[in-house]
């Protein structure tokens, strides 16, 4: 049974009045083993019948079987194996790729064979060796003559064991003496058993052939053999591998291949990294902004007192009556303390007055509180001791100013403490200072100082309603159900709703929403140039799959499966877009170290998830605006992408 068997072959390129018939009712056979010579002038169809043998065009009809295989039954994939496992191509341009060594040019077969990579170097080399190529394994084609590249052609052809060898016009662009070797090497294979199909248009060369075709107009109009019988055959490909390591060692070579198509052209890369680099940038940065300043008001918010919730009279804080309103009492808070839900309760009475000290008048705020107000509040001791149960107990006159008082009235270095001060004529003597507001919400120019809230009431201003009520829950309550609680005591004993509430927890609450909305917003916006930086790599992908069209033709040549190509300009795309995103993030880092060195009141606040998501981000930008380039690469016809310069 022959190797090779095509009956009534036809092959038409073109569409309408362009329409041209290349192959007419062609009906050939050859045998393993054979030495065939296809001749005929250019034009006359001759490299078309070669590019059908090799499984790298197709026929418009007919029948071509490869040991009794049809192969217009075969996926693309399954054409590919035939070309990876038979075939050896040796073309007249040589068709090597120029970012490889002539090691790795003819090592590129096996990559899509299997071959582990210790493996495949040890046959290349031999194979190089074989050929008179030692010590050119690591030069690249350009460094290499006619000749020498010619030979590294052979020797891929060989690489996965050359079963049949396709040569088209192996000797049309060497001079005589280069030829001469080619076809010496060429009468080798021959002798090892190969099975050889030129194509060339010279005589001469096909008189070295056992058996010489010739065709014209796309018909054959001789076939003459010179030994009709043809030894058998021993040659055989080599084994793929199909193991786990087979699909892992694949995936590196394409990354390694991705790696090499990045680096050789470094400026278009960079290029096309800009769009997402300036993208992540912005994404992280805005996200580490609005972080830091949601941080900073936070803080603010937890210097005027954590988990408390303030009772007021009137109706909110724009209500003009508040000020008639005098229904909150001592007796309130109280009531407010035996609840199981409530840490602390403090009652705040307040006044505006006259600070005297020595000749010094000073208008200052004076808060009668509770000996539990300062930890509600949060505030700190900087200098003394904060009054305690027993100084409010007892109405003593004592009271701790805050860091204004101080440098109003002692701003000549004088030990206040001890030092007693008049507040509207009535003598009270310093116990503590407090340390400096650095409290955002707080107005930085107003005296203040605290009294026991008795004193004020009983021995100053003898009022006996409180301006408010400050109460701290506990951590383990849910601030809104205690607010609901308070809410519904203080009805019950006031029989009306003539008090309001202010929830630190909800201003929280409200300030995180607010910010988180506005980071979300501008987030959003720079996801913009994400997406132009998207469309850029889609952009500079296809156009290097334009580019690269022959390489994509010459993997295909040597069995590259559509996976395999599609797998590495995929990978390529992914690469260009994680190094932008990793390149865009530290981009971010050195933005928020000036904004940092810059800005006093906040900084910029990085979050692991924000990076995390960033990179993520870039990487689906990659898959997703890559993969229709790669599936185009993956999808071209082999033999179109080969005649593509």
């Amino acid at each position: 049974m022959s190797l090779l068997e095509i009956k009534n072959i036809n092959r038409w390129f073109g569409e309408g009045e362009n329409r041209v018939h290349v192959l007419k009712d062609i009906n050939l056979s050859i045998e393993k083993g054979d030495f065939v010579a296809i001749i005929g002038q250019s034009g006359s169809g001759k490299s078309t019948l070669m590019n059908i043998i090799g499984c790298l065009d197709t026929p418009t009809s007919g029948s071509y079987r490869i040991d009794n295989t049809e192969t217009a039954v075969m996926s693309a994939d399954e054409q590919a194996a035939l070309r990876r496992k038979r075939f050896g191509f040796i073309f007249q341009r040589y068709n090597l790729l120029g970012s490889l060594n002539a090691r790795d040019n003819v090592s590129l077969p096996s990559v899509y064979a299997g071959m582990t990579h210790a493996e495949r170097n040890h046959r290349a080399d031999n194979l190089l060796h074989d050929l008179g190529l030692d010590g050119k394994e690591n030069n690249k084609p350009s460094e290499l003559s006619g000749g020498q590249q010619q030979r590294v052609s052979i020797a891929r052809a060989l690489m996965n064991g050359g079963e049949i060898i396709l040569a088209d016009e192996p000797t049309g662009a060497l001079d005589t003496a280069s030829g001469q070797n080619v076809m010496e090497i060429l009468h080798k294979l021959h002798d090892a058993g190969h099975t050889i199909i030129m194509v060339t248009h010279d005589p001469g060369i096909a008189a070295n052939a056992n058996r010489v075709i010739e065709i014209r107009d796309g018909c054959i109009i001789s076939d003459t053999s010179k030994n009709p019988h043809i030894p058998e055959s021993r040659v055989h490909s080599i084994q793929e591998n199909t193991s786990w390591d087979f699909l892992k060692d694949q995936f590196v070579e394409s990354f390694k291949m991705s790696v090499q198509a990045i680096l050789a052209h470094k400026m278009r890369s960079l290029l096309t990294m800009l769009g997402i680099i300036i993208g992540i940038a912005s994404v992280v940065s805005v996200v580490a902004l609005g972080k830091g300043s949601q941080e900073k008001i936070l803080e603010n918010i937890s210097l005027m007192g954590t988990n408390t919730i303030s009772i007021y009279p009137g109706t909110g804080f724009g209500d003009r009556r508040s000020g008639r309103v005098r229904t909150l009492t001592v007796a309130d808070a109280r009531a407010l303390q035996e609840q199981d839900y409530v840490e602390n309760v403090t009652p705040v009475a307040s006044a505006n007055g006259t600070l005297t000290y020595l000749n010094q008048d000073l208008t200052a705020q004076l808060y009668g509180v509770g000996d539990q107000y300062f930890d509600v509040r949060g505030l700190k001791l900087a200098q003394g001791r904060l009054f305690d149960s027993d100084d409010v107990s007892q109405n003593y006159q004592v009271v701790v100013i805050d860091d204004n008082t101080r440098n109003k009235l002692f701003a000549d270095g004088v030990d206040p403490l001890g030092k007693i001060i008049l507040f509207n004529k009535r003598p009270l003597t310093i116990i503590g200072l407090t340390e400096k507001d650095t409290n955002s919400f707080s107005i930085s120019d107003t005296l203040q100082m605290w009294t026991p809230y008795t004193t004020l009431m009983n021995k100053i201003t003898g009022a006996k309603h409180i301006s408010s009520v400050v109460v701290k829950v506990k951590d383990t309550v849910n601030s809104q159900a205690a607010e609901k609680g308070i809410t519904e005591l203080l009805m019950v004993r006031h029989g009306t709703k003539d008090f309001f509430t202010s929830n630190t927890d909800s201003i929280k609450q409200t300030i995180e929403s607010t910010t988180g909305t506005m980071t979300l917003l501008i987030s959003c916006i720079a996801l913009i140039s994400l997406i132009v930086g998207g469309i850029g790599v889609m952009n500079i992908m296809l156009v290097s799959v334009t580019e690269r069209t022959k390489e994509i033709g010459i993997r295909m040549a040597i069995g590259a499966r559509q996976s395999n190509i599609l797998q590495q300009f995929l990978i390529e795309a992914v690469l260009i877009c994680l190094i932008g995103g990793l390149a865009g993030v530290l981009l971010s880092f050195i933005i928020s170290m000036l904004f940092n060195w810059l800005a006093t009141d906040f900084g910029m606040v990085f979050s692991p998830a924000s990076i995390i998501m960033a990179v993520l981000c870039s990487t689906i930008i990659g898959v997703l605006f890559g993969f229709m380039p790669a599936k185009k690469a993956a999808r071209l016809n082999p033999i179109d992408a080969l005649s593509r310069e």
